[in-house]
């Protein structure tokens, strides 16, 4: 008896010293820098949750795909290996070509169509993550794309067996439709291809090619303003309801600020990125008109191909964004 009094006084005390609440911590991650807009926001996020809970949820960002390469963070957060995690959608259109929706050239060519376009996709999207046992948190739209060429380009045929990056089945079908050589390669690599002559060209935004420092290897961009594609942040739905109500709604309030503030900061940055690609020494050009008929054609094939696919669900979105 006398033995155990010490020891069970000693676990009472400790529970005493024990805080009142648990915290809960949580995984991010992400593909982009630190320094990229998307990350800073997902910071923002996570600092705005940290505060709004007083610490009791606790969200760590893991950037630069290095706790996750791109492709593995939305398994990664299926499987609960993450609980919440940002992705890339047009990257998983071949699983669903829902997911590529927002990759389809000069379907939706501005802030505001692609807000349209979001606000169409958005619901399709959701009834399938939850089928998956996850949801969506909040979307922000990239800024417009752009071609990147190591050589002025006037139509199409300037792009025959150019090494062209492709990071998704979008752009692989791109470089198809315009005879250039695609080249599989992820944003965390996108620099040292440029630099070892892996790709002399590609398809991005003006955020990409300043944080990549594409104007060290490239000096053309094409202001193209093809598509916007979404970075989506979702969520692991059990971690979700592991949740309490004060927690959940403080994650849900704050994703909805980040994702407000994510689509402002998209458009700021888009001006502020291609002054500095200029200040850089890039020539940023307006596409020709034969450059740009070529890409419509280009755009419309993939949109005729894609409705083939998507099937009904596809063509409900599209009818809800032309309406």
């Amino acid at each position: 008896m006398s033995v155990r009094l010490p020891l069970l006084a000693c676990v009472f005390s400790a529970a005493l010293a024990a805080p009142a609440w648990a915290q809960v911590k949580w995984d991010l991650p992400a593909a982009y820098p630190a320094s990229n807009f998307h990350t800073e926001n997902l910071s923002q996020f996570a600092a705005d949750v940290e505060k709004a809970t007083a610490g009791k949820l606790k969200i760590t960002v893991h950037a630069n795909a290095s706790l996750f390469k791109a492709p593995e963070i939305k398994r990664a957060v299926q499987g609960g290996q993450a609980q919440i995690g940002e992705i890339l959608l047009v990257n998983y259109q071949n699983e669903w070509q829902i997911f590529g929706t927002d990759g389809l050239p000069f379907l939706a060519d501005s802030y505001d169509e692609s807000a349209k376009l979001y606000k169409a996709q958005k619901p399709v999207l959701e009834k399938k993550l939850a089928e998956q046992g996850m949801m969506l948190l909040y979307a922000v739209a990239w800024p417009p794309q752009g071609i990147y060429a190591k050589k002025p380009i006037n139509s199409a045929a300037d792009l025959k067996g150019v090494k062209w990056r492709a990071y998704s089945p979008a752009t692989s079908r791109i470089a198809e439709l315009v005879n250039a050589q695609p080249v599989t390669v992820q944003a965390a690599e996108l620099s040292q291809a440029m630099a070892t002559g892996v790709i002399e060209s590609y398809m991005s935004s003006g955020s990409t090619g300043y944080d990549t420092k594409t104007y060290e290897y490239i000096k053309y961009f094409y202001d193209t303003q093809a598509w916007l594609p979404k970075n989506a942040v979702l969520v692991n739905k059990a971690a979700f309801d592991a949740l309490d109500k004060p927690l959940q709604a403080a994650l849900l309030k704050a994703g909805a600020e980040a994702e407000a503030r994510g689509w402002a900061l998209s458009k700021s940055k888009n001006t502020e990125y291609l002054d500095l690609l200029k200040k850089n020494g890039m020539t940023i050009l307006p596409p020709s008109a034969q450059l740009k008929a070529d890409m419509k054609k280009v755009g419309d094939t993939m949109l005729q191909e894609w409705l083939q696919k998507a099937g009904p669900e596809g063509q409900s979105i599209v009818d809800a964004y032309r309406k």
